[in-house]
């Protein structure tokens, strides 16, 4: 299932964040964000790539 962030979401994320952890330490954040989600993206496409790998390397059986 898909989940869509809409700009009114997004916005309402912000400011929540905003009152959390106040405008000094939201940059921080941020940027520890998106080193995450670089790393999982990085992670999820070795493995992706890991099983095709395996799939196309596996030989074909004949019945």
């Amino acid at each position: 299932m898909m989940f869509g962030l809409g700009a009114p979401e997004l916005i309402a994320i912000g400011v929540i964040a905003l009152l959390l952890f106040g405008p000094r330490k939201l940059p921080e954040l941020m940027r520890g964000l998106g080193k995450g989600l670089r790393e999982f993206k990085k992670a999820s496409n070795e493995i992706q790539e890991q099983i095709q790998s395996a799939i196309e390397s596996e030989p074909t059986q004949k019945p």
